[in-house]
Order: structure tokens, then sequence, then C-alpha cells
């Protein structure tokens, strides 16, 4: 048992310290290359890897949709059109500062998860929860305005790309939600096929804009100029993290996976000081928002199940007594 939650600990921190180096790995590629060409040869490449693993795993009959090919497309898009495309894009508009947006935004995941069910599900989070989302909220505003939000609203050249950044984010929390109605199949399955029809929908958006004459096609030259930078996004935060965040959360279960998402604006902000990119205070007061709200609520979280827990087993014993 202590050997299964250390693996699952180690998985869920190699995917979240993943997602945080991508981003300034992404922003070092972007010199050579279009986001969206980026995104899709990367992407497409996981699915290959995905599509092997499945097959070795599961055998043939995993790739039947089961009735399911319209949500899993739908999802799928969320995920690996929504998120992968508009992220990047944002992040490339932006610039330097877009590397720490992006990073931010990805870490707000678990609070806007909260906002989301409570608008669409009904599902009211307790007084401490909302606050704690309204601080995390408050490290990102810091993080995307620099402190200034009169200016950073009088800039529209960056209120568009941010926009962007947070369209994607949520993308991202629908595909997690959208895991639930596939409850049958198992983790690896519901990543594979998604990623699958999710990129085949990137790939037809891409190329459609390049045939239009919106997109420039980017030379063998320039791919290979990325091929670094392509060889690790698609081995760690692609395939490995993928698969390994749903197996630590498998493992951990979903609360205790959510504290590594903290590990996503620390490790971006690390990368990039290593990279000489200039960080600012706003950036690191704002992650330690995002940080302190996080935890803040887990534990919070916790104690009310613990709480909940207790009473069941006094009214359980109670009852028994009678």
């Amino acid at each position: 048992m202590g050997n299964s939650v250390l693996w699952g600990a180690f998985l869920c921190f190699i995917a979240a310290a993943s997602w945080g180096a991508m981003f300034p790995v992404a922003h070092a590629a972007f010199k050579y290359i279009d986001p969206f060409y980026f995104t899709i040869i990367r992407y497409g490449s996981v699915t290959i890897i995905l599509i092997a693993i499945l097959l070795w795993k599961e055998g043939k009959k995993a790739f039947r949709l089961e009735g399911k090919g319209l949500p899993l497309w739908f999802y799928g898009t969320m995920a690996f059109t929504v998120y992968n495309l508009f992220i990047f894009w944002g992040e490339d508009l932006l610039g330097k500062p877009g590397v720490m947006v992006a990073s931010v935004n990805e870490s707000l995941m678990p609070m806007i998860s909260i906002v989301i069910g409570w608008m669409v599900f009904k599902r009211r989070p307790h007084l401490f929860t909302l606050g704690c989302v309204l601080v995390s909220f408050a490290g990102a505003v810091l993080v995307i305005t620099k402190g200034n939000i009169g200016a950073f609203l009088g800039a529209t050249g960056q209120i568009v790309p941010s926009m962007l950044i947070f369209i994607a984010v949520v993308g991202w929390v629908i595909y997690t939600i959208g895991g639930s109605k596939f409850r049958d199949w198992s983790p690896l399955r519901y990543s594979t096929l998604s990623c699958l029809f999710g990129t085949i929908t990137a790939i037809v958006i891409t190329v459609g804009a390049s045939l239009v004459g919106s997109l420039p096609v980017p030379s063998f030259e320039n791919i290979l100029a990325v091929s670094p930078h392509l060889l690790f996004m698609i081995i760690f935060p692609g395939a490995i993290a993928v698969v390994g965040w749903n197996i630590g959360v498998t493992i951990l279960s979903p609360l205790n996976a959510l504290l590594f998402i903290n590990f996503v604006p620390v490790t971006t902000l690390v990368v990039s000081i290593f990279q000489g990119n200039y960080i600012t205070v706003y950036d690191l007061l704002g992650t330690i928002f995002i940080i302190v709200s996080l935890l803040s609520n887990n534990i919070f979280v916790r104690m009310t199940q613990n709480k909940g827990s207790k009473q069941s087993i006094q009214t359980h014993l109670r009852e028994r007594a009678s």
C-alpha cells in the first residue's frame, strides 16, 4: 500500500512538473514555429504513442466507440483542440509575460471546476471554499496585470490573449469533468480515444487555416530547430503526464492529486529563472496566493470529510445501541 501511494505521488508530481515546464519550453520554440503547428505535431505524435499502448494493453476491442462517439469527440475537442491550441496561441501573443500567465491560469483548474460545478450542476460550495476561489483569482489577476489593472484594461493586445488562455483552461476542466461519463472505460482508453478525436479536429483547423493563407506552414529547417522542444513536449507533458496523471489520481484520489497542481507555477518560475526570463514581484505574489488558496481549501475539505465520517460512525453506533 505504501509503495503504491509513493508511486501515485511520483506520477502526479512528474505530470504537474512537466506541465509547469512546458510553457517556458514552448515559448522558446515559438521563435521558430507557429503554436498551431507545434501543437498538432506534438499531439499527433502523442496520439500515435497512446494508440500503440492501448492496442498492446487492451486490444482492438478498446477502440469500439459503443455509441459514445459524439461526447468523446466533444470532450476530446475541449482538451486537445480548445485547450492546446488556445493556451499556446495566447501565450505566444503575450510574449514573455505569457509564460507565467499560461502557467498560473492552469493552476486555477481546481478552482474553476468548483465554479463550474456551482453554475452548471448547482453544487453550491462552502463559503470558505468560495473565499479560496476569490483569493486564487486575485493571484491570477496579479500575474496577468502585473499589478496595474487600469493599464491592462486599456491594452486590448493583452486582454484577447489572456481570454484565449482562460478559455483554454476552462476547456480542459470540461474535459476532466467529462471523464465521469466514461467510468466504465479505463483511463488509458478515455485518454487515447479523446486525444485521437481532439487532435484530428486540431489538424483540420490548422490545415484549413493554412489553405486559406492565414497560417504559414513551417519549413523542415524550423521543425528540425525545435525537435528537442518537441521531444520533451511529446514525452513528458504529453504521453507520460496524461497517462501518469490519470493513474496517479486513481491511486491517490482526486483530492490528494490536486495538491500536486501547486507544482505547475512553481516549476514554471524555476525554469523561467534558469532561462534568464525576468520574473516580477507580482508573478511571485500571485503564485503564492494561488498555492495558499489551493492548500487551504484542500485542508478544509479534508477536515469537513473527517468530521462527516465521525458523525456517521457516531450515528451508526447510537442506532445499534438503541
